[in-house]
């Protein structure tokens, strides 16, 4: 009875074929034509089998079932108020008072307390904004299943990648699971509820012709300005942050004919050394060696406009720089190594990364091996 009762459904809502993924619901059936459905996680045609015989999974298939006894033995009308009561706990009056604590606040004060990077707290903070912004997790009595799937539906309705959106739901959890076990709350959400981390798209940094078709373009005002620090980056490998706290005088050596950056990632704080090529200098030269201050979303507006005049088919950004001097220092048979730490890198695995879509290089030395056999 209650297997047939409670079901998996994937992509009820025909999402598959716009987005290429759909959501795994279960299916609870409470009567004639009524169903409640719970949505346990977004994920892909060729992944919702497994993902439906998953711990997550399972676990909401075993709280449904149990709801659904509990509700008999209680003589409850089948109906999806009184499902709804049993499943996401509604507030009773004897619950703790620390429901209308404030949530946000709590996610400052433990932000504020960690002893972690900057860059890494940059993006920490961009959560709590983004939980700010929502305007429905205020406390800690919000701290449910369904605003937690709630949030993840409206976050990604803005133009976040699956990625990005795991990347929130991965420090929200933490925050969240450390009220639950400090019985704060009653359950921790997290448990009920699990999130797709999707697949990053492929990297597309802009091509030797492209960079110089950018460099040799008449732009002018803000966009000007946006493309001499986008070159900039592309012919030093300097994260956007590094860019805009970069000072010539504290932080470069002149080594033989070439002058290097010489300094630390402000994301990780990891040392990196790299040159700054041609292209690089001649931007520094023309803002006298102090470069132009912008905002990164700003930065990015900008670069779209130059990505139209331009008439290039890739999405640009301003970390498509760094992509771009990664391939092209790799393209010119760079060690591996070396880029690394041009780049600032902590594990060179990051760096492998780009040579993956090195494939004039791969062609390149396919020829060179060809020419060597005998």
């Amino acid at each position: 009875m209650l297997d047939s009762a409670v079901r998996v459904v994937f992509d009820r809502k025909k999402q598959v074929a716009k987005k290429g993924f759909g959501c795994l619901d279960v299916a609870v059936n409470l009567g004639k034509k009524v169903r409640k459905y719970i949505m346990v996680c977004t994920t892909t045609p060729e992944e919702w089998e497994k993902k439906s015989r998953s711990l997550d999974t399972l676990q909401v298939i075993d709280h449904c079932k149990k709801i659904l006894t509990t509700m008999e033995i209680l003589g409850e009308e089948s109906t999806i108020e009184n499902f709804n009561r049993h499943f996401f706990g509604e507030e009773e009056e004897e619950q703790k008072d620390s429901s209308n604590k404030d949530f946000i606040a709590y996610c400052e004060e433990a932000l504020a307390a960690e002893d972690i990077k900057i860059g890494t707290r940059k993006h920490k903070q961009v959560v709590i904004d983004a939980v700010k912004t929502y305007g429905k997790l205020k406390t800690y009595g919000d701290l449910t299943p369904k605003n937690i799937l709630a949030f993840d539906r409206w976050l990604h309705n803005g133009e976040r990648s699956d990625v990005t959106i795991y990347g929130y739901h991965k420090r929200l959890k933490k925050w969240v699971g450390e009220l639950a076990r400090l019985d704060e709350i009653p359950r921790n959400p997290y448990k009920i509820v699990s999130v797709t981390r999707g697949k990053s798209k492929e990297r597309q940094p802009l091509l030797e012709s492209e960079l110089k078709k950018m460099r040799d373009y008449p732009f002018d005002g803000k966009l000007e300005r946006v493309r001499d620090l986008f070159i900039f980056s592309a012919y030093t490998g300097l994260a956007f942050c590094d860019v805009q706290n970069f000072d010539y005088q504290s932080m470069t050596v002149k080594e033989g004919d070439l002058v290097f950056i010489d300094g630390n990632r402000i994301k990780t704080d990891t040392k990196f050394f790299t040159p700054i090529l041609a292209p690089a200098m001649e931007v520094l030269k023309k803002y006298d060696f102090k470069l132009p201050k912008i905002s990164n979303q700003k930065a990015n507006d900008y670069l779209h406009l130059i990505q139209a005049q331009l008439g290039i088919k890739k999405n640009l950004t301003f970390h498509v720089a760094r992509h771009s001097f990664a391939t092209l220092a790799l393209a010119h048979d760079v060690p591996i190594e070396n880029v690394a730490r041009m780049l600032g890198h902590e594990d060179i695995r990051t760096t492998q990364i780009y040579a993956k879509v090195l494939r004039t290089t791969i062609e390149r030395h396919a020829t060179a091996l060809q020419g060597a056999i005998i």
